[in-house]
């Protein structure tokens, strides 16, 4: 069993399960969704960021607790990895480093898309510092792709960063993987974006039983 770490908290178990089922579909994983709590906008800044690393870090553990043989960490900046890797004895796969490294694979020119002020370390860590990154008009948080007006804004993102000479974007934020922003991608624009739930995915297919 598949243990999911969101860091956005959320009341509605249909939104929490999301990124288990996106995975389940894709590679018939069983998964159990947890949210870290007091987290009612996600991951944003470094400051929202340094309140959820020892939430995920005690999250992963009670998941190891209850059984999970894998832990999927749910946020692309890849917050507090190395001790939540520390902490548990299972392999733990990060939304960042999973999307980043399949966006490495396929050296062609490359886009990072977020949700931050810029993009997250693992990103800058595997494309190169100076990779390009753009964030949506109005989107600074999570919750923010939630609306109409986000969705909206995140595609015309991507189309200024492919008009700008990418020729993929990989996805900085999990949020994006909830919208199916990559599939409207695909749909709209005809173009090659790396969702970070996906990237993931198929890391965890290794790593994890399918049931």
């Amino acid at each position: 069993m598949l243990g999911i770490i969101r860091v956005l908290t959320h009341d509605d178990p249909h939104f929490v399960e999301e990124h288990g089922r996106l995975i389940h579909q894709a590679y018939a994983i069983a998964s159990v969704s947890r949210c870290i709590p007091d987290q009612r906008k996600g991951i944003y800044d470094a400051e929202s960021q340094a309140l959820a690393i020892p939430k995920i870090v005690a999250l992963g553990q009670a998941l190891e607790a209850e059984g999970c043989n894998a832990l999927f960490l749910s946020c692309a900046a890849d917050p507090g990895l190395a001790a939540l890797r520390q902490a548990v004895n299972l392999p733990v796969i990060s939304a960042g480093s999973a999307c980043a490294s399949v966006a490495a694979l396929l050296k062609r020119p490359v886009a990072v898309m977020g949700i931050g002020a810029e993009a997250p370390l693992p990103f800058k860590q595997l494309l190169g510092a100076a990779v390009s990154y753009a964030r949506p008009e109005g989107v600074l948080n999570t919750t923010d792709l939630l609306t109409a007006q986000g969705r909206e804004s995140a595609l015309a993102c991507a189309d200024g960063l492919y008009r700008q000479g990418a020729e993929v974007i990989a996805f900085s934020c999990t949020g994006f993987s909830t919208i199916a922003l990559a599939d409207s991608i695909r749909q709209h624009l005809g173009k090659i974006a790396i969702d970070a739930v996906s990237a993931a995915g198929l890391f965890i297919s290794q790593l994890a039983p399918s049931r």
